[in-house]
């Protein structure tokens, strides 16, 4: 009793600063207004988080670049045989997955702008330092410890852009921010290709020059994060005091008034949560197609007859397509506020492409579908995040079961590593096999969740319409989150 007494009190406090704040202005802002407070919240904070996502995937090996180092002697150099550049690839997913649920507690505990240039600091001097190794020992270890620096940045802005945009504005800003990775792999392709005709200065190798140059970069960006980076609506130096409390009643009426405690036992909520574990399980088989491509597509496109230099060129038109398609599909899905149909749609694309690339005899076909494939897996990631966000409610919940989610497609990812195997070149008919599994896999649990929520959203509906609830009666049921009675689930 003492604890809902205590949260309503929390969401009365809430409420009484944006009615604080909003006696200053004379009224709500209209349509018109509304959007221009978006666009101006867009261009300050989009720019700079899809620019800390692209040295991420790009200015960075976890992605695209350790997948050009390949192409670059990088096996020959240090020594490598059999399986052990899989296993280097793999030593990085698990530390990855264990930091991501803690770094998004963290989120919730100490601003955004110290976490995440602080764990950015960290991945870029590894980074660096990865251009030093004389063995697979060495690579080995310091992937796992670039996944353990980078783990935190992924879930950290997705569960960043949801404290700042209502739920059916969320898609597409995710979309944007990933939408990064897709220009990194095709931006990763060609800037690698620059720093390998540094070949043998300094007595490093072109693929240790991949590294380091980016590793230095990316402590470069780090380091302006410090200023760059925004926290909160309720700290935004660049709103006005007006454009904050509107923003804050946006989203008290977005949310419904759920609690926004940081109460530890949200987390075991989540942590319990049935859906929580659809909703990874939906990420691992979403994420696992994207890795697989973005680790092996290099090499891909090598085994369709172009040389290794013309191969990493070869990535940029498919990474190019991809991020259209992304970019284009949140906008979309957040217009028509639907999640699931883009979903089963995206991963059709997928399938599609995956059979053509199986089954065609000609090399350029085969590359077509390449492009389709892309087109199809990229943008799937942003949606499945959006779905599990808007349908979670209360922060805190929203950041454990966002972490979650991350956490368990990385864990999943560490298959990605061993899935296009050698022996398998270069056909690697074992490969897309699994893969168009995966998408296949995905197809079907957004299928259930849809009909799912479809039919507990007429269930509820039955028993009284959303609209009916009083907000006295939505304080009642603040810290119920998505089981609250009022709420109703983004199908």
């Amino acid at each position: 009793m003492d604890d809902k007494k205590e949260n309503v009190q929390h969401v009365e406090r809430f409420e009484s600063v944006v009615d604080s704040d909003s006696s200053h202005s004379i009224r709500r802002f209209d349509q018109q207004e509304t959007k221009r407070l978006l666009r101006k919240i867009d261009w300050v904070l989009l720019p700079f988080i899809s620019l800390l996502y692209l040295y991420l995937t790009s200015l960075n090996n976890t992605r695209t670049n350790i997948g050009n180092a390949r192409l670059s002697d990088l096996e020959v150099d240090l020594q490598m045989e059999g399986l052990q550049f899989n296993l280097a690839l793999a030593a990085f997913f698990i530390p990855y997955a264990l930091v991501e649920i803690p770094s998004n507690y963290m989120m919730k505990i100490m601003p955004p702008s110290i976490w995440i240039p602080t764990i950015m600091v960290g991945w870029g001097i590894v980074c660096t330092c990865m251009g030093l190794v004389k063995d697979f020992t060495g690579l080995a270890v310091a992937r796992a410890f670039l996944g353990l620096t980078e783990g935190g940045l992924f879930p950290g802005i997705s569960f960043f852009i949801t404290q700042w945009y209502c739920k059916h504005e969320c898609a597409l800003r995710l979309s944007i921010f990933f939408s990064a990775a897709t220009i990194a792999g095709g931006f990763g392709g060609l800037f690698a290709r620059v720093l390998t005709m540094l070949n043998g200065k300094l007595g490093h190798p072109g693929w240790a020059w991949i590294f380091i140059v980016e590793g230095a970069l990316t402590i470069v960006v780090a380091l302006s994060a410090y200023k760059a980076m925004q926290d909160y609506p309720a700290t935004a130096k660049f709103l006005t005091e007006q454009e904050r409390a509107e923003v804050a009643a946006r989203l008290a009426e977005d949310r419904d008034y759920l609690t926004e405690s940081n109460d530890k036992k949200f987390v075991w909520a989540a942590i319990t949560d049935w859906k929580t574990y659809v909703y990874s399980a939906m990420g691992i088989c979403s994420a696992v197609p994207v890795y697989s491509l973005s680790l092996f597509m290099p090499t891909i496109i090598a085994s369709l007859g172009f040389k290794n230099a013309t191969a990493q060129l070869m990535t940029v038109p498919v990474y190019t397509l991809a991020c259209m398609f992304t970019i284009t599909g949140g906008f979309l899905a957040d217009k028509f506020k639907q999640r699931g149909v883009f979903i089963i749609g995206f991963t059709m694309v997928a399938i599609t492409g995956f059979i053509i690339l199986m089954n065609a005899k000609g090399d350029s076909v085969k590359y077509f579908g390449c492009c389709v494939i892309a087109c199809g897996i990229f943008p799937t990631v942003p949606q499945a995040i959006a779905w599990a966000s808007n349908n979670v409610g209360g922060s805190t919940k929203k950041s454990i079961t966002i972490a979650t989610f991350v956490m368990f497609s990385n864990a999943g990812a560490v298959t990605s590593s061993f899935i296009y195997l050698p022996a398998a070149a270069p056909k690697y008919t074992s490969g897309h096999s699994i893969l168009l599994g995966a998408n296949a896999m995905t197809c079907i649990i957004a299928t259930f969740l849809t009909t799912w929520f479809r039919r507990e959203n007429a269930r509820r509906d039955a028993i009284k319409p959303a609209a009916m609830y009083t907000k006295d009666e939505k304080l009642l049921d603040s810290e119920m989150g998505e089981n609250a009675r009022f709420f109703r689930f983004t199908i």
